[in-house]
């Protein structure tokens, strides 16, 4: 699991209220992947996560040296919102797009980041009727800082390596605040 990954999936556990998540979930029947999926047993919801973490391109899978948004994430919803669909009738499928950096380039660019995710989006729903959560740019950094709170508010040991930095560094700043208020070292 990457970090990407991970922070989708403790989102899931601590926001989303998700009793069992799993991170890479294999789909044999149709030899794919799903990054991250969670299922809330009270709300009867499984989300259906695909994470794409492209820190200095944005959002950018490549094929032939062409880019491959589209169809690839197009491929993957497809595999992964058919499996939800038939694995889980009674549960209200909820998909996913996690990413922190999409890029909107130019309107008439031939190749834009938003564009795509809009067009994945039009797709989902055109295809399974669900409107696909596109966590990307300045929604993923809110997610990002409810998961840094919900660390803070914490006071057990968290057993994620992503969550306890976040509940360590929030900690450590309250921390330094308070010393700095009082003229402490």
């Amino acid at each position: 699991m990457n970090v990407g990954e991970e922070i989708a999936a403790e989102y899931l556990k601590w926001v989303y209220g998700c009793d069992f998540v799993e991170p890479n979930l294999k789909i044999p029947e149709v030899q794919g992947e799903i990054d991250v999926v969670g299922i809330n047993l009270r709300d009867k919801k499984v989300y259906v996560c695909e994470v794409a973490v492209h820190l200095e391109t944005g959002l950018q899978y490549v094929k032939k040296k062409r880019p491959d948004n589209v169809p690839r994430l197009t491929n993957k919803f497809d595999k992964g919102l058919t499996y939800a669909k038939v694995y889980f009738p009674d549960y209200e499928v909820v998909p996913m797009f996690w990413s922190p950096i999409v890029k909107n380039q130019t309107a008439s660019a031939m190749y834009n980041q938003l564009r795509d995710v809009s067009e994945i989006q039009q797709f989902v729903e055109e295809r399974f009727g669900l409107q696909l959560e596109a966590v990307i740019n300045d929604d993923f950094s809110r997610r990002l800082d409810e998961l840094k709170e919900v660390a803070l508010s914490k006071t057990e040991e968290l057993t994620s390596p992503m969550m306890r930095f976040l509940q360590i560094e929030k900690k450590l700043a309250r921390h330094l605040s308070k010393l700095n208020r009082h003229g402490e070292q």
